[in-house]
Protein backbone atom coordinates (compact mmCIF):
# COMPACT_ATOMS: atom_id res chain seq x y z
CA UNK A 1 0.00 0.00 0.00
CA UNK A 2 1.37 3.26 -0.97
CA UNK A 3 1.33 5.84 1.95
CA UNK A 4 1.20 10.02 0.83
CA UNK A 5 1.86 12.59 3.35
CA UNK A 6 0.51 15.99 2.69
CA UNK A 7 1.90 19.06 5.06
CA UNK A 8 1.34 22.05 6.07
CA UNK A 9 -2.31 22.09 4.78
CA UNK A 10 -4.73 24.38 6.27
CA UNK A 11 -6.73 21.53 7.69
CA UNK A 12 -10.92 21.88 7.21
CA UNK A 13 -12.86 18.84 9.43
CA UNK A 14 -16.04 20.35 10.35
CA UNK A 15 -16.92 16.58 11.94
CA UNK A 16 -14.64 17.62 14.75
CA UNK A 17 -14.45 21.13 14.54
CA UNK A 18 -11.11 21.60 13.08
CA UNK A 19 -9.49 24.67 11.20
CA UNK A 20 -6.07 24.21 11.71
CA UNK A 21 -2.43 23.88 9.91
CA UNK A 22 -0.86 21.05 10.11
CA UNK A 23 -0.33 17.29 8.11
CA UNK A 24 -2.58 14.56 6.70
CA UNK A 25 -1.03 10.92 6.27
CA UNK A 26 -2.84 8.54 4.21
CA UNK A 27 -2.09 4.74 3.84
CA UNK A 28 -3.28 3.05 0.97
CA UNK A 29 -7.79 3.69 0.90
CA UNK A 30 -7.54 5.13 4.60
CA UNK A 31 -6.86 8.42 6.64
CA UNK A 32 -4.36 7.48 9.58
CA UNK A 33 -3.82 10.85 10.23
CA UNK A 34 -4.96 14.03 10.44
CA UNK A 35 -4.51 17.45 12.36
CA UNK A 36 -2.00 19.42 13.50
CA UNK A 37 -0.31 16.65 15.92
CA UNK A 38 0.38 14.60 12.84
CA UNK A 39 3.29 16.64 11.80
CA UNK A 40 5.05 14.80 14.67
CA UNK A 41 4.69 11.72 13.50
CA UNK A 42 7.00 12.35 9.84
CA UNK A 43 6.85 11.09 6.87
CA UNK A 44 7.28 7.22 6.21
CA UNK A 45 10.07 5.80 4.46
CA UNK A 46 9.21 5.43 0.87
CA UNK A 47 5.93 7.88 1.21
CA UNK A 48 4.85 10.32 -1.46
CA UNK A 49 5.22 13.85 0.58
CA UNK A 50 3.06 17.18 -1.09
CA UNK A 51 3.33 20.33 -0.17
CA UNK A 52 0.58 22.00 0.87
CA UNK A 53 1.97 25.66 1.93
CA UNK A 54 -0.89 27.80 1.00
CA UNK A 55 -4.05 25.26 0.27
CA UNK A 56 -6.39 24.01 2.01
CA UNK A 57 -7.60 20.03 2.63
CA UNK A 58 -10.68 19.58 2.66
CA UNK A 59 -13.05 15.99 3.05
CA UNK A 60 -14.26 15.39 -0.45
CA UNK A 61 -17.64 17.33 -1.12
CA UNK A 62 -20.79 14.86 -0.64
CA UNK A 63 -23.56 16.09 -2.88
CA UNK A 64 -27.12 15.18 -2.26
CA UNK A 65 -29.09 16.04 -5.60
CA UNK A 66 -27.33 15.02 -9.03
CA UNK A 67 -29.53 14.22 -12.26
CA UNK A 68 -27.89 11.73 -14.34
CA UNK A 69 -28.91 10.80 -17.75
CA UNK A 70 -27.92 7.26 -17.57
CA UNK A 71 -29.81 4.83 -18.26
CA UNK A 72 -32.14 6.68 -21.16
CA UNK A 73 -30.63 9.92 -21.98
CA UNK A 74 -26.81 8.94 -21.98
CA UNK A 75 -26.58 11.76 -24.56
CA UNK A 76 -27.30 14.23 -21.07
CA UNK A 77 -24.92 13.09 -19.08
CA UNK A 78 -23.88 9.63 -17.91
CA UNK A 79 -22.52 8.14 -14.69
CA UNK A 80 -18.66 8.46 -15.97
CA UNK A 81 -18.84 12.10 -17.48
CA UNK A 82 -21.22 13.09 -14.40
CA UNK A 83 -18.33 11.63 -12.12
CA UNK A 84 -15.58 13.61 -14.00
CA UNK A 85 -17.25 16.56 -13.42
CA UNK A 86 -17.84 15.55 -9.70
CA UNK A 87 -14.11 14.90 -9.41
CA UNK A 88 -12.79 18.47 -10.76
CA UNK A 89 -15.06 19.38 -8.56
CA UNK A 90 -13.71 18.30 -5.75
CA UNK A 91 -17.25 16.13 -5.16
CA UNK A 92 -16.35 12.37 -4.16
CA UNK A 93 -20.02 11.22 -3.32
CA UNK A 94 -23.16 11.75 -5.17
CA UNK A 95 -26.71 10.90 -4.24
CA UNK A 96 -27.94 9.84 -7.89
CA UNK A 97 -32.01 11.11 -8.55
CA UNK A 98 -34.07 7.77 -9.51
CA UNK A 99 -36.05 10.02 -12.25
CA UNK A 100 -34.36 8.29 -15.40
CA UNK A 101 -35.76 6.20 -18.31
CA UNK A 102 -36.30 3.49 -17.15
CA UNK A 103 -37.29 5.49 -13.16
CA UNK A 104 -35.39 3.30 -10.42
CA UNK A 105 -38.15 2.13 -8.21
CA UNK A 106 -37.17 -1.31 -8.43
CA UNK A 107 -33.70 -3.91 -7.58
CA UNK A 108 -32.49 -4.49 -10.56
CA UNK A 109 -32.07 -0.33 -11.51
CA UNK A 110 -30.36 -0.08 -7.98
CA UNK A 111 -28.04 -2.34 -9.19
CA UNK A 112 -27.35 -1.40 -12.45
CA UNK A 113 -26.99 1.88 -10.95
CA UNK A 114 -24.31 0.57 -8.47
CA UNK A 115 -22.97 -1.76 -11.12
CA UNK A 116 -22.03 0.70 -13.44
CA UNK A 117 -20.69 3.38 -11.28
CA UNK A 118 -18.20 0.55 -10.05
CA UNK A 119 -17.36 0.16 -13.45
CA UNK A 120 -16.92 3.32 -14.88
CA UNK A 121 -16.88 6.11 -11.82
CA UNK A 122 -14.30 8.13 -10.68
CA UNK A 123 -16.24 9.11 -7.39
CA UNK A 124 -18.77 6.85 -5.12
CA UNK A 125 -22.45 7.06 -6.29
CA UNK A 126 -25.30 6.26 -4.69
CA UNK A 127 -28.66 5.88 -5.97
CA UNK A 128 -31.84 7.17 -4.23
CA UNK A 129 -35.16 5.05 -5.22
CA UNK A 130 -38.61 6.34 -6.22
CA UNK A 131 -41.04 6.48 -3.52
CA UNK A 132 -43.69 6.00 -5.98
CA UNK A 133 -43.74 3.47 -8.89
CA UNK A 134 -42.86 5.37 -12.01
CA UNK A 135 -42.69 8.83 -10.09
CA UNK A 136 -46.59 8.59 -10.54
CA UNK A 137 -47.26 9.76 -7.38
CA UNK A 138 -49.90 6.68 -6.43
CA UNK A 139 -48.22 2.86 -5.69
CA UNK A 140 -45.41 2.74 -3.21
CA UNK A 141 -42.49 1.33 -4.39
CA UNK A 142 -40.77 -1.52 -2.48
CA UNK A 143 -38.56 0.46 0.20
CA UNK A 144 -37.73 -2.67 1.93
CA UNK A 145 -36.04 -4.40 -0.97
CA UNK A 146 -34.72 -1.28 -2.56
CA UNK A 147 -32.96 -0.29 1.14
CA UNK A 148 -31.29 -3.64 1.27
CA UNK A 149 -30.09 -3.25 -2.46
CA UNK A 150 -28.66 -0.17 -2.28
CA UNK A 151 -30.95 2.86 -2.21
CA UNK A 152 -29.14 5.53 0.33
CA UNK A 153 -32.44 7.68 0.36
CA UNK A 154 -36.09 7.70 -1.31
CA UNK A 155 -37.17 10.51 -3.25
CA UNK A 156 -39.51 11.28 -6.46
CA UNK A 157 -37.33 13.43 -7.68
CA UNK A 158 -38.24 16.55 -9.31
CA UNK A 159 -42.07 15.11 -8.76
CA UNK A 160 -44.35 16.41 -5.99
CA UNK A 161 -46.65 13.69 -4.41
CA UNK A 162 -49.75 15.06 -4.61
CA UNK A 163 -51.52 12.69 -2.28
CA UNK A 164 -51.20 13.89 1.56
CA UNK A 165 -52.76 10.00 2.59
CA UNK A 166 -49.34 8.77 -0.06
CA UNK A 167 -47.45 11.00 1.67
CA UNK A 168 -47.94 9.64 5.12
CA UNK A 169 -47.89 5.91 4.32
CA UNK A 170 -44.48 6.71 2.58
CA UNK A 171 -43.11 8.65 5.83
CA UNK A 172 -44.65 5.81 8.04
CA UNK A 173 -43.30 3.08 5.87
CA UNK A 174 -39.43 4.19 5.62
CA UNK A 175 -39.56 4.91 9.42
CA UNK A 176 -39.21 1.37 9.73
CA UNK A 177 -35.96 0.88 7.38
CA UNK A 178 -34.47 4.20 8.83
CA UNK A 179 -34.62 5.74 5.10
CA UNK A 180 -35.09 9.30 4.65
CA UNK A 181 -37.89 10.92 2.40
CA UNK A 182 -36.43 13.63 0.38
CA UNK A 183 -39.20 15.88 -1.24
CA UNK A 184 -38.90 17.96 -3.22
CA UNK A 185 -42.45 20.55 -2.89
CA UNK A 186 -44.05 22.39 -5.96
CA UNK A 187 -48.08 22.62 -5.82
CA UNK A 188 -48.60 22.05 -9.31
CA UNK A 189 -52.51 23.69 -9.90
CA UNK A 190 -50.52 26.53 -7.65
CA UNK A 191 -47.69 26.62 -9.92
CA UNK A 192 -50.33 26.01 -13.15
CA UNK A 193 -47.77 27.03 -16.52
CA UNK A 194 -45.65 29.17 -14.46
CA UNK A 195 -42.23 29.57 -15.43
CA UNK A 196 -40.49 32.41 -12.76
CA UNK A 197 -40.67 33.52 -9.67
CA UNK A 198 -44.12 35.14 -9.20
CA UNK A 199 -43.42 39.33 -9.24
CA UNK A 200 -43.05 42.30 -10.86
CA UNK A 201 -39.97 41.22 -12.84
CA UNK A 202 -42.29 38.41 -14.53
CA UNK A 203 -44.92 41.34 -15.40
CA UNK A 204 -42.43 42.89 -17.47
CA UNK A 205 -41.05 39.96 -18.98
CA UNK A 206 -44.96 39.10 -19.87
CA UNK A 207 -43.88 35.53 -18.04
CA UNK A 208 -46.08 33.84 -16.15
CA UNK A 209 -45.41 33.24 -12.65
CA UNK A 210 -44.53 30.33 -9.81
CA UNK A 211 -45.84 32.14 -6.52
CA UNK A 212 -43.74 31.52 -3.11
CA UNK A 213 -47.32 29.60 -1.84
CA UNK A 214 -47.01 26.85 -4.13
CA UNK A 215 -43.69 25.26 -2.62
CA UNK A 216 -44.67 26.43 1.10
CA UNK A 217 -48.24 24.60 1.16
CA UNK A 218 -47.00 20.85 -0.42
CA UNK A 219 -44.19 21.41 2.03
CA UNK A 220 -46.16 22.69 5.83
CA UNK A 221 -48.57 19.61 4.94
CA UNK A 222 -45.67 17.70 4.74
CA UNK A 223 -43.74 19.03 7.61
CA UNK A 224 -47.42 17.97 9.50
CA UNK A 225 -47.16 14.78 8.38
CA UNK A 226 -43.33 14.13 9.32
CA UNK A 227 -44.55 15.09 13.20
CA UNK A 228 -47.38 13.05 12.90
CA UNK A 229 -45.37 9.67 11.44
CA UNK A 230 -42.04 10.34 13.64
CA UNK A 231 -40.55 9.88 9.55
CA UNK A 232 -37.30 11.12 8.40
CA UNK A 233 -38.39 14.15 6.54
CA UNK A 234 -35.59 15.88 4.00
CA UNK A 235 -37.23 19.24 2.10
CA UNK A 236 -34.59 18.97 -0.35
CA UNK A 237 -34.66 22.25 -2.24
CA UNK A 238 -36.21 25.02 -0.35
CA UNK A 239 -36.10 28.93 -1.75
CA UNK A 240 -38.54 31.23 -0.22
CA UNK A 241 -38.30 33.05 3.82
CA UNK A 242 -41.54 30.95 3.86
CA UNK A 243 -40.51 27.49 3.31
CA UNK A 244 -37.58 28.30 6.08
CA UNK A 245 -39.95 30.10 8.67
CA UNK A 246 -41.90 26.38 8.11
CA UNK A 247 -38.74 24.39 8.62
CA UNK A 248 -37.22 26.40 11.92
CA UNK A 249 -41.01 25.89 13.25
CA UNK A 250 -40.85 21.93 12.50
CA UNK A 251 -37.54 21.58 13.83
CA UNK A 252 -38.48 23.42 16.72
CA UNK A 253 -41.54 21.11 17.24
CA UNK A 254 -38.55 17.85 18.08
CA UNK A 255 -39.93 16.70 14.35
CA UNK A 256 -36.93 14.99 12.42
CA UNK A 257 -36.53 17.10 9.67
CA UNK A 258 -33.94 18.75 7.48
CA UNK A 259 -33.65 20.80 4.95
CA UNK A 260 -31.32 21.32 1.70
CA UNK A 261 -31.05 24.65 -0.60
CA UNK A 262 -29.42 24.54 -3.97
CA UNK A 263 -26.68 26.65 -4.16
CA UNK A 264 -28.13 28.16 -7.15
CA UNK A 265 -30.75 29.72 -4.92
CA UNK A 266 -27.84 31.25 -2.75
CA UNK A 267 -25.67 32.86 -5.69
CA UNK A 268 -28.62 34.04 -8.25
CA UNK A 269 -32.08 35.98 -7.90
CA UNK A 270 -34.74 36.73 -10.04
CA UNK A 271 -33.12 39.02 -12.31
CA UNK A 272 -30.43 37.05 -13.87
CA UNK A 273 -33.05 35.77 -16.13
CA UNK A 274 -32.08 39.06 -17.75
CA UNK A 275 -33.80 39.35 -21.42
CA UNK A 276 -35.31 35.49 -20.96
CA UNK A 277 -31.94 33.83 -20.45
CA UNK A 278 -33.18 30.17 -20.49
CA UNK A 279 -29.71 28.14 -18.22
CA UNK A 280 -31.55 30.38 -15.10
CA UNK A 281 -34.71 28.82 -16.05
CA UNK A 282 -34.60 26.20 -12.76
CA UNK A 283 -36.93 24.36 -10.54
CA UNK A 284 -37.54 26.24 -7.89
CA UNK A 285 -37.10 29.24 -9.73
CA UNK A 286 -35.16 31.97 -9.03
CA UNK A 287 -36.66 34.11 -6.33
CA UNK A 288 -36.25 37.81 -5.11
CA UNK A 289 -33.00 38.97 -3.66
CA UNK A 290 -35.25 39.03 -0.69
CA UNK A 291 -35.64 35.57 -0.62
CA UNK A 292 -32.16 34.40 -1.47
CA UNK A 293 -30.49 36.50 1.70
CA UNK A 294 -33.19 34.68 3.67
CA UNK A 295 -31.91 31.64 2.43
CA UNK A 296 -28.19 32.90 3.56
CA UNK A 297 -29.86 33.85 7.16
CA UNK A 298 -31.28 30.31 7.11
CA UNK A 299 -27.94 28.63 6.14
CA UNK A 300 -26.48 30.56 8.67
CA UNK A 301 -28.92 29.63 11.75
CA UNK A 302 -28.73 26.49 10.68
CA UNK A 303 -32.29 26.22 9.69
CA UNK A 304 -31.22 24.48 6.21
CA UNK A 305 -28.58 21.68 6.94
CA UNK A 306 -27.02 21.01 3.66
CA UNK A 307 -25.97 22.32 -0.15
CA UNK A 308 -26.83 20.47 -3.10
CA UNK A 309 -25.75 21.46 -6.88
CA UNK A 310 -29.03 20.25 -8.15
CA UNK A 311 -26.81 18.69 -11.08
CA UNK A 312 -29.83 18.44 -13.78
CA UNK A 313 -28.15 18.31 -17.55
CA UNK A 314 -29.74 19.60 -20.16
CA UNK A 315 -28.95 19.73 -23.80
CA UNK A 316 -29.32 22.27 -26.37
CA UNK A 317 -32.75 21.00 -27.73
CA UNK A 318 -33.80 21.35 -24.13
CA UNK A 319 -32.31 24.66 -23.98
CA UNK A 320 -32.07 26.84 -26.69
CA UNK A 321 -35.84 27.65 -26.91
CA UNK A 322 -38.37 30.48 -25.45
CA UNK A 323 -38.07 30.83 -21.88
CA UNK A 324 -41.43 29.43 -22.02
CA UNK A 325 -40.87 26.21 -23.57
CA UNK A 326 -37.23 25.55 -22.25
CA UNK A 327 -36.32 22.92 -19.38
CA UNK A 328 -35.81 23.58 -15.84
CA UNK A 329 -32.11 22.68 -14.61
CA UNK A 330 -28.40 23.46 -14.66
CA UNK A 331 -25.54 21.94 -14.13
CA UNK A 332 -23.75 22.29 -11.27
CA UNK A 333 -20.85 19.54 -9.95
CA UNK A 334 -17.85 21.50 -11.33
CA UNK A 335 -19.15 24.71 -9.84
CA UNK A 336 -20.81 24.20 -6.43
CA UNK A 337 -17.49 24.58 -4.15
CA UNK A 338 -16.14 27.61 -5.90
CA UNK A 339 -20.00 29.21 -6.07
CA UNK A 340 -20.47 28.22 -2.40
CA UNK A 341 -16.98 29.68 -1.41
CA UNK A 342 -18.41 32.84 -2.48
CA UNK A 343 -20.10 32.89 0.96
CA UNK A 344 -16.96 32.89 2.92
CA UNK A 345 -15.12 35.04 0.72
CA UNK A 346 -18.23 37.75 1.31
CA UNK A 347 -17.37 37.05 5.29
CA UNK A 348 -20.84 35.11 5.30
CA UNK A 349 -20.09 32.12 6.62
CA UNK A 350 -17.02 30.72 8.27
CA UNK A 351 -15.13 28.21 5.88
CA UNK A 352 -16.05 25.74 8.27
CA UNK A 353 -19.76 25.96 8.03
CA UNK A 354 -19.29 26.49 4.11
CA UNK A 355 -17.63 22.73 4.09
CA UNK A 356 -20.13 21.17 6.88
CA UNK A 357 -22.96 21.99 4.66
CA UNK A 358 -21.44 20.67 1.62
CA UNK A 359 -19.62 17.88 3.78
CA UNK A 360 -20.12 16.15 6.70
CA UNK A 361 -23.66 17.06 6.72
CA UNK A 362 -25.19 15.41 4.30
CA UNK A 363 -22.89 12.66 4.86
CA UNK A 364 -24.48 12.55 8.15
CA UNK A 365 -28.07 13.08 7.38
CA UNK A 366 -27.98 10.25 4.68
CA UNK A 367 -25.59 7.99 6.39
CA UNK A 368 -22.70 7.27 3.99
CA UNK A 369 -19.46 7.17 4.50
CA UNK A 370 -16.96 10.33 4.01
CA UNK A 371 -17.72 13.93 4.57
CA UNK A 372 -14.74 13.82 7.36
CA UNK A 373 -10.69 13.64 7.91
CA UNK A 374 -11.39 11.62 11.35
CA UNK A 375 -8.34 8.86 11.11
CA UNK A 376 -9.82 5.67 9.85
CA UNK A 377 -12.16 7.34 7.73
CA UNK A 378 -11.99 6.44 4.08
CA UNK A 379 -9.54 9.00 1.95
CA UNK A 380 -11.89 10.85 0.09
CA UNK A 381 -10.34 14.18 -0.10
CA UNK A 382 -9.98 17.75 -1.70
CA UNK A 383 -7.25 19.80 -1.55
CA UNK A 384 -8.18 23.57 -2.45
CA UNK A 385 -6.48 26.65 -3.48
CA UNK A 386 -9.31 29.01 -1.88
CA UNK A 387 -8.14 32.49 -3.26
CA UNK A 388 -7.02 31.09 -6.86
CA UNK A 389 -9.53 32.91 -9.60
CA UNK A 390 -10.67 31.23 -12.03
CA UNK A 391 -13.50 31.96 -15.35
CA UNK A 392 -16.35 29.14 -15.97
CA UNK A 393 -15.88 28.18 -19.76
CA UNK A 394 -17.97 26.00 -21.93
CA UNK A 395 -14.96 24.89 -23.67
CA UNK A 396 -13.72 23.73 -19.89
CA UNK A 397 -17.13 21.73 -18.82
CA UNK A 398 -16.90 18.22 -18.25
CA UNK A 399 -20.07 17.38 -18.33
CA UNK A 400 -22.04 16.19 -21.42
CA UNK A 401 -24.38 18.85 -20.96
CA UNK A 402 -23.02 22.97 -21.17
CA UNK A 403 -25.95 24.09 -19.40
CA UNK A 404 -24.68 25.90 -16.12
CA UNK A 405 -25.88 29.25 -14.35
CA UNK A 406 -22.09 30.29 -14.50
CA UNK A 407 -21.21 30.52 -17.60
CA UNK A 408 -18.49 33.50 -18.03
CA UNK A 409 -18.70 34.18 -14.11
CA UNK A 410 -15.53 34.87 -12.31
CA UNK A 411 -15.06 32.29 -9.30
CA UNK A 412 -12.49 32.72 -6.37
CA UNK A 413 -11.34 28.66 -4.69
CA UNK A 414 -10.20 26.07 -7.18
CA UNK A 415 -9.94 22.49 -6.64
CA UNK A 416 -6.19 21.53 -7.32
CA UNK A 417 -6.26 17.36 -6.62
CA UNK A 418 -9.16 15.47 -5.42
CA UNK A 419 -8.89 11.79 -4.17
CA UNK A 420 -11.08 9.10 -3.52
CA UNK A 421 -10.47 6.09 -1.71
CA UNK A 422 -6.81 6.96 -1.61
CA UNK A 423 -6.60 7.49 -5.19
CA UNK A 424 -6.31 10.65 -7.22
CA UNK A 425 -9.37 11.09 -9.62
CA UNK A 426 -8.04 14.46 -10.60
CA UNK A 427 -5.49 16.81 -10.32
CA UNK A 428 -4.50 20.09 -12.05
Amino acid sequence: MSVTVFEQARIVDPSRGLDERGTVIVDGKTIVAAGADAANQGAPDGAQVVDCAGKSLIPGLVDGRVHVGEPGAEHRETIASASMAAAAGGVTSFIMMPDTLPVIDDVALVEFVLRTARDTSLVNVYPAAAITRGLEGRELSEFGLLRGAGAVALTDGRNTIANPLVMRRALTYARDFDAVIAHETQDRTLASAGVMNEGLLASWLGLPGIPREAEAIPLERDLLLARLTGGRYHAAKISTALSAAAIARAKGDGANVTAGVSINHLSLNENDVGEYRTFFRLSPPLRSEEDRQAMIEAVRDGTIDLIVSSHDPQDVDTKRLPFADAADGAIGLETLLAAALRLYHNDELTLLRVIELLSTAPARRFGLPGGTLKPGSPADLAIVDLDEPWIVREADIRSRSKNTCFEGARLQGRVLQTMVAGSTVFSI
